[in-house]
């Protein structure tokens, strides 16, 4: 099992998701080319990063976090791990996104919430009908090559977010 120390522990986080050592749920989620994309697609030698957020489409928060993450995309690769990020957005959204910024990891579409449900983070401020019913609490999981929950990190707020600076050189002092 992964363990990272607490290097977010001035952040608060809230206790949502599947608890750490729980077998990860699985994934019903679409890349950008609409093609169906599970968990051992994306996963690598030490396992999968993945980072949940709002919209890459209305969230500036999400915008600007995941233009981050690309920035340590390719490092998280080279320690051995698959990164990838879901949202609610359509893939439409995510493809446009994507070239835009010129991501180097997939975007994921979840319309349906059907992984944020099986997560457990679904944002419990909107109902459904709400424009924004789906979104996610925004976080981080990692999923060891088993299958198992490693790691998990989820804010309430908008505004805060994992680190990757913090996250990668945690990751980078395990062998």
């Amino acid at each position: 099992m992964l363990f990272i120390n607490n290097a977010f522990a001035e952040q608060t986080s809230i206790n949502v998701g599947p608890k750490v050592g729980d077998k990860a749920p699985a994934l019903t989620v679409t890349d950008v080319k609409k093609s169906v994309v599970n968990i051992a697609d994306l996963t690598a030698e030490k396992g999968l990063i993945i980072l949940f957020f709002r919209s890459a489409d209305w969230c500036p928060f999400c915008k600007r976090h995941l233009i981050e993450f690309n920035e340590y995309a390719d490092k998280f690769k080279a320690l051995g791990y698959g990164v990838a990020a879901i949202s609610y957005d359509s893939t439409d959204i995510l493809n446009g996104f994507s070239k835009a910024h010129q991501l180097t990891y997939p975007l994921l579409s979840d319309q349906a919430a059907a992984t944020v449900k099986a997560y457990g983070i679904l944002n419990k401020d909107y109902q459904m009908g709400d424009d924004n019913y789906g979104i996610p609490y925004p976080g981080v999981v990692i999923i060891n090559p088993a299958g198992t929950i490693d790691y998990k990190y989820f804010f309430e707020g908008y505004r805060k977010r994992v680190k990757f600076v913090d996250l990668y050189q945690q990751l980078s002092t395990i062998k």
